[in-house]
C-alpha cells in the first residue's frame, strides 16, 4: 500500500512481544491500538510507522490461524456471521508515539460449505495463514462475503488515508 502510495520507506521487523501485549485486552480497537503504537516506537528511526488489525466475530477475537486446519476452524466460526477488522496506525518518531489512528470495518460473512472451504483453502493457502480473518480481499477472500462496509484500506491492514494526512501534516509529504 505504501509503495502504491509513491511512499519511499524500508521495512523492518517491529520488536514486540505481541502475545504479552495482548494478555487481558477484549477490546478490538484498544488491542489494535496498542499493537500498532508498540510496533512504531521498537523501531528505531526519525518517522516510524506502525500498523496491525485485530478480527472479532461471535464475541471473540482471532488471531492468525497456526496451521491449515486452525483456518478452516476460523473460517467455520465466521462462516454466516458478521466479521469486525479493527486496523490501526501508528507514526513514532524517535521511539515515541506521535499520533496514531483506528477504524473498523463490517464484513458479513456468507454462509460457507465445507467444500468451499477445502476449495478456498487449496488455492489460497499458506497466504492467508499470515492474515488475521484468514482472507486477502485483493485475491479470492473477496468470495467469503455477501457485504463489506468501511473502508478499503482498514480492510487491507492499514488506515491508509489518514495516515498520508498525517505525514502530510507533519510535512513528510507534499501538501
Amino acid at each position: 500500500m505504501l509503495y502504491a502510495a509513491g511512499l519511499e520507506y524500508q521495512a523492518m521487523k517491529p520488536q514486540v512481544d505481541e502475545d504479552e501485549l495482548k494478555l487481558g485486552l477484549t477490546d478490538p480497537a484498544e488491542l489494535a491500538r496498542r499493537l500498532a503504537g508498540a510496533k512504531a516506537v521498537s523501531v528505531p528511526g526519525e518517522w516510524v510507522i506502525g500498523s496491525d488489525s485485530v478480527v472479532s466475530a461471535g464475541g471473540r477475537l482471532f488471531s492468525k490461524p497456526a496451521d491449515r486446519e486452525e483456518a478452516a476452524e476460523h473460517l467455520r466460526f465466521f462462516s454466516g456471521k458478521e466479521m469486525r477488522l479493527t486496523s490501526a496506525v501508528a507514526l513514532a518518531r524517535g521511539g515515541v508515539l506521535d499520533w496514531s489512528h483506528i477504524d473498523m470495518a463490517r464484513l458479513l460473512v456468507r454462509p460457507l460449505s465445507e467444500n468451499f472451504i477445502a476449495d478456498y483453502l487449496d488455492a489460497e493457502w499458506p497466504e492467508v495463514g499470515y492474515t488475521v480473518g484468514v482472507f486477502r480481499l485483493e485475491a479470492r477472500g473477496v468470495q467469503l462475503f455477501d457485504r463489506i462496509e468501511g473502508d478499503h484500506f482498514t480492510i487491507l491492514g492499514m488506515p491508509l488515508i489518514p495516515l498520508l494526512g498525517a505525514l502530510r501534516d507533519r510535512g513528510l509529504l507534499l501538501a
